[in-house]
């Protein structure tokens, strides 16, 4: 009777454990989430240019083939890559615990106890054998296995398992945020280094033009027609074209350099073909709609997984206020003499032990656990947000971005047009003493920043579309 008393104690007793943690465990607040727009202008059009692969939204093959190359020897992809590698052997680690620990033992030993104690005294009355004491000297031989497994009553090895499988899926896409990137970045790169090109051959035509009027200037210097002030600016204009030449040539030099750091390869010549930079049309571009972006961009569904790993995360540490159920056990053979260890059933040994344990005093350490859960999935979840509206600001950015850009290049074309014209006029006009050297200097020089701001036009309209093609989520598969 006595026995079922302690039982119903005991029960009663666990139940108050169960039901103070359950009470201290607040639940996880959440801030209201954050609605998308429902069109990034006026159109509603769902197709979207991030599901064009990256093979086919960049033509140029020169490009495509330095992709190629950064996406085997990328040094950052590939730590990115040894991330889901952790991540990956983090979930066999989280599966092992939900399994039994099973270990195989062997021992070997020697022991001799004290005649005047009880266990050497039992030992002294007991015979072996009719006629044979048990020596005071023992050897023992062991051998079996133990097992060890903590059943998952309140799932928390299973939510950290699940954590775990999460957060190598949010690894996974990390990976694809670094391969987006850095595709986008070698683009950039690209155009970058075409555009300095050509702003080389249009420095070199230029100073062509003002060293033929500079021979022009002289000769009528040398026939009383001009004075020396006239050839000294014109000189002056010859060489700080030349040095702005220098300049650009640095430039490409560096822009190589970068493109190969991203390679994972030493400086070496980058192939292109800069007449193509001319040529070649911008892709266009079809935004689609908002909520796109969060299946399209790898950074987004990354902070989503993370986001539901410290969900996992909280359960766990919730299961930790609840008892644990442990169950412990082993099987062998264990005898003083080695001829009698396989002897069955004397020397069979066994064990069974099942251990129920809660925390009752004490459990600030697992309170601070459990708050710091809800601390990291409340970040998590700020985290979510603002990558969600970063992704939005950024494709808004670009498209508005685009849109100008046109209209900037446009006017800069005829500006351009003009201004080449301008120049053969003025040539033609100061060989016939109709207009005087600063005339001819300053087209020339308005020209050249002309020529120069429409090259840079254009590589901000290829970066502009490359940039939006990134922020949409494209560039990763």
């Amino acid at each position: 009777m006595n026995r079922y008393k302690n039982y119903r104690i005991f029960a009663i007793l666990l139940i108050c454990v169960a039901f103070t943690s359950c009470k201290m465990l607040a639940p996880v607040e959440k801030p209201e989430p954050t609605s998308m727009p429902d069109a990034y202008v006026s159109s509603k059009d769902t197709v979207n240019s991030a599901t064009i692969k990256w093979k086919s939204f960049f033509p140029d093959k020169n490009l495509q083939d330095l992709i190629d190359i950064a996406l085997k020897n990328n040094q950052e992809l590939e730590m990115t890559l040894q991330e889901i590698e952790i991540a990956r052997n983090d979930i066999r680690v989280k599966k092992g615990m939900l399994l039994p620990m099973i270990s195989a033992g062997a021992s070997a030993g020697v022991e001799k106890v004290g005649r005047y104690t009880s266990a050497g005294a039992g030992d002294a009355s007991t015979e072996m054998t009719p006629g044979k004491e048990v020596p005071e000297v023992l050897q023992d031989y062991a051998l079996g296995l133990h097992a060890v497994w903590e059943v998952d009553i309140w799932k928390k090895l299973r939510n950290a398992k699940k954590a775990a499988l999460t957060r190598y899926l949010a690894t996974v896409e990390g990976k694809n945020f670094v391969v987006t990137n850095l595709v986008a970045e070698i683009a950039n790169s690209y155009y970058e280094l075409l555009s300095y090109d050509n702003q080389l051959d249009i420095i070199q035509q230029t100073i062509t033009l003002q060293k033929n009027a500079f021979d022009i200037v002289k000769a009528q210097k040398d026939a009383g027609r001009a004075n020396e002030l006239g050839v000294k600016k014109f000189e002056a204009e010859v060489l700080n074209s030349q040095s702005r030449e220098f300049q650009i040539q640095q430039q490409i030099k560096e822009t190589e350099n970068k493109i190969n750091f991203l390679l994972g390869r030493f400086p070496q010549p980058i192939e292109r073909d800069k007449t193509a930079f001319v040529t070649e049309i911008p892709q266009q571009i079809q935004a689609g709609i908002p909520s796109q972006l969060l299946t399209n961009r790898p950074d987004i569904k990354q902070a989503e997984l993370e986001l539901f790993a410290t969900k996992c995360d909280v359960k766990a540490a919730q299961a930790e206020f609840y008892p644990s159920f442990t169950i412990n056990g082993g099987v062998g053979f264990n005898a003083f003499k080695t001829s009698y260890l396989f002897t069955s059933p004397e020397s069979l040994v066994y064990n069974l032990v099942g251990d129920l344990t809660a925390p009752l005093i004490n459990r600030n350490a697992i309170k601070a656990e459990f708050n710091k859960a809800k601390a990291e999935q409340i970040k998590a979840l700020y985290n979510y947000q603002k990558t969600i509206l970063n992704g939005y600001v950024e494709v808004s950015n670009e498209l508005s971005n685009i849109k100008n850009l046109e209209q900037f290049y446009d006017l800069k074309n005829k500006e351009v047009q003009s201004l080449t014209t301008a120049i053969d006029a003025s040539n033609e006009l100061f060989k016939s003493s109709r207009a005087d050297y600063f005339e001819v200097l300053m087209t020339q020089r308005d020209a050249l920043e002309s020529k120069l701001e429409l090259i840079e036009a254009k590589k901000e309209q290829f970066n502009a579309v490359t940039n939006v093609y990134r922020a949409l989520g494209g560039g990763w598969n």
